[in-house]
């Protein structure tokens, strides 16, 4: 293995920079270093670089959504080997304090979004994952790297947000935001058995792209002024069964829950920028459930079996490849939606 490799290095609010980093080790008897092979640029990136996560340490090297193939393993590391292919979780987590137990990783008393955020992560050559045990799951020889490539984070959103909301077979659900974890979220809803889908989304690509895969039913602006009527009338008159909320936009989360029938459940999986206001005495007597918090991706495993099954294909959401020499132009057009972006793939 060499000593140098190109990162993708955050240093401060609106800047990051293509530099040599080293080569990481292994450090704990549970760490792998893995060399990736495919990774991505995620909203979350964005919002490190926006300065909208305090949390994230200046000089740490993006990324948090890959495959790759795993290098070397600590002596703790039974269920992997050298050569092996292997999806990563987004988050950190030990498995074994009290959270972990009850399957709320993301907030593992040891972990949780460290990747990229506040360790190295993989917008480079090679990262080095801590609690290996957990954080990676080796792929089935079936499924190709790009198939596995979002589950580990935006795919386990989608299918955590969905789970949350409690759907019913036969339910009316409303996704607002048709970006990469909309779109994921808008799949895991059918799966769950909604009968129908609402995609609400501003972008008219956005919403095509929603309605030729099928993920959704029907797809509305959310600028529509008769939006709110257009969602009861196919609701049997009452609004949404359940709505998840993930564009994270201005309007998006009073949108959420204005669409949501009386004693809906609204699942917020954006990440917010600023602070949203929950107007109480305007939702009084709609006795609706929120429900809200980072996603806790702890079952990569099933999704990829649902993956090699084929009841799920995220092939859809690539849009655009380039190599990692490439990326900060990926950054650009993933962040002001050019040229129709919803995923920039890293290849090697």
């Amino acid at each position: 293995m060499k000593k140098n490799m190109m990162s993708v290095v955050y240093h401060g609010a609106g800047d990051i920079r293509l530099e040599p980093r080293p080569v990481p080790v292994l450090r704990d008897p549970l760490d792998a270093i893995v060399q990736v092979t495919r990774s991505t640029i995620c909203t979350s990136d964005l919002h490190i670089l926006n300065g909208a996560v305090p949390r994230a340490r200046p000089g740490v090297v993006l990324g948090h959504e890959f495959v790759g193939e795993v290098v070397s393993v600590g002596s703790g590391i039974t269920q992997l080997q050298p050569g092996d292919r292997v999806a990563a979780n987004c988050e950190t987590f030990c498995g074994e304090c009290w959270y972990c137990r009850h399957g709320y990783v993301n907030n593992c008393e040891r972990g949780g979004w460290e990747l990229g955020c506040r360790i190295d992560g993989c917008q480079a050559e090679y990262v080095r994952v801590p609690f290996a045990h957990t954080g990676l799951v080796k792929l089935p020889d079936s499924v190709s790297d790009e198939a596995a490539l979002f589950t580990g984070d935006i795919l386990s959103s989608a299918y955590w947000g969905a789970q949350l909301a409690e759907i019913h077979t036969g339910d009316t659900v409303a996704v607002l935001g048709a970006g990469p974890v909309g779109l994921c979220s808008m799949a895991c809803a059918r799966l769950l058995g909604a009968g129908t889908v609402i995609c609400i989304e501003p972008d008219p690509f956005r919403r095509t792209v929603a309605l030729t895969n099928r993920l959704a039913g029907l797809a509305l602006d959310p600028a529509d002024p008769e939006l709110s009527e257009k969602i009861r009338a196919q609701s049997h008159g009452r609004g949404a069964d359940s709505v998840i909320e993930a564009a994270g936009s201005a309007s998006s989360f009073e949108t959420a829950w204005r669409i949501a029938r009386p004693n809906a459940v609204v699942v917020l999986v954006a990440m917010y920028e600023a602070p949203q206001t929950l107007p109480l005495p305007e939702m009084y007597g709609k006795n609706l459930i929120f429900k809200t918090g980072g996603v806790d991706a702890c079952r990569c495993g099933e999704l990829l079996h649902l993956i090699e099954q084929g009841k799920l294909d995220t092939s859809f959401l690539i849009t655009h490849r380039a190599p990692l020499r490439d990326i900060l132009e990926g950054y650009r057009v993933f962040e002001k939606r050019l040229e129709h972006c919803i995923k920039w793939v890293v290849t090697p």
